[in-house]
């Protein structure tokens, strides 16, 4: 690491910081108030938008990347080009609603022009010697970012949750692509990783219990898009794969798919909002933000760390790592309840 990457990183964290500052000084002049109501799990109107500040920082940091050390300068053009317009649709639907037909429009576009940017990805491997490729491969990772896009925005729902998951995912994608491949990984999608990261630390000083900003979409839908692309890009280089992705991704993924299946079986109408995921449920019943998103991390750091670590050095495990991970999640956001109707909807909300 030279005294660049060093003062890069500095710079990624204080754009994280300073541009939701500055969002949260003229948060009433742009319209990005966020007013509290029956769906909310807070009480008093705060400044949203905050997010920018990391659109900023992975923007800035991500364009000098292109300058000085890309060797495919069009295809990280294009990423830089895809995910500023993802964050100008997140900051625009912050301050006046955008329908969700838009939303899915633009992010499909986008989607599918970062997967023509990429070309050719690896075959994604499943279990009993079969594996997806060609155009079936194109349309399941279409459909996964997407929804991934859409879950990291539905799970942005209390007080440092979603920056906490973007920052352990991006480092630890990052420390295990350094473990794994040492010497070979010393190239900006590493470094990416990582102002990306330090942009999302810089945000969650400003968004952490109890938050002073909050992210909106336009932090929530641009970091579910980058870490879309950041994890084909490692996969198309070599340095991790799908599974170890989908570990790292698990308590998002688990919370938001297992709230709306649960959603649609109860006929429930699964666009509209609501607060009944795992966690919001939990920061009711435990009336504190920070103590779920502190469990989230926990869960993360000793329970996933070590299965995604195992799933890089062994890939040839990888499906059981995925699934040892995955069902004690699955087991718990059943046990409590995610997406049904909360039995105290009409409660206090809970305050940090």
């Amino acid at each position: 690491m030279n005294v660049g990457n060093v003062l890069l990183l500095i710079v990624a964290s204080l754009l994280g910081y300073g541009g939701a500052l500055a969002v949260k000084t003229y948060a009433a002049r742009l319209n990005l108030v966020d007013k509290p109501n029956h769906r909310s799990s807070h009480v008093k109107s705060t400044p949203r938008g905050g997010g920018l500040g990391i659109v900023l920082g992975g923007t800035v940091t991500g364009g000098w990347l292109v300058l000085f050390q890309s060797s495919d300068v069009l295809l990280w053009t294009s990423l830089i080009f895809l995910s500023i317009i993802i964050a100008i649709l997140g900051i625009v639907d912050d301050a006046r609603n955008v329908s969700a037909k838009i939303r899915f429009v633009v992010q499909l576009v986008s989607v599918g022009a970062l997967l023509f940017a990429l070309g050719e990805l690896p075959d994604l491997p499943l279990p009993f010697g079969v594996s997806v490729s060609g155009l079936m491969l194109f349309l399941l990772i279409s459909l996964a970012a997407i929804w991934w896009i859409n879950l990291f925005n539905f799970m942005d729902g209390i007080d440092g949750i979603a920056g906490a998951q973007a920052l352990f995912m991006l480092v630890a994608a990052a420390g295990l692509s350094f473990t794994n491949h040492s010497g070979e990984v010393i190239q900006p999608l590493f470094w990416w990783m990582l102002y990306l990261a330090a942009a999302s630390l810089g945000f969650l000083l400003l968004n952490w219990p109890p938050a002073k900003i909050f992210m909106g979409d336009v932090g929530s839908t641009y970091l579910g898009f980058m870490i879309v692309a950041l994890a084909l890009l490692s996969v198309q280089a070599g340095t991790l794969n799908y599974a170890v992705w989908l570990i790292l991704a698990a308590v998002f993924l688990t919370d938001a798919t297992v709230t709306l299946l649960t959603r649609l079986l109860h006929g429930e109408r699964i666009y509209q909002a609501h607060r009944n995921h795992t966690y919001q449920r939990l920061a009711l019943r435990w009336g504190r933000h920070s103590s779920v998103t502190v469990l989230f991390t926990g869960i993360n750091m000793i329970w996933l760390l070590p299965l995604a670590w195992s799933c890089a050095v062994w890939p040839e495990w990888s499906w059981g790592y995925v699934f040892v991970a995955y069902v004690p999640l699955i087991f718990a956001a059943v046990i409590l309840k995610a997406g049904r109707q909360n039995e105290r909807s009409t409660a206090v909300r809970c305050i940090e």
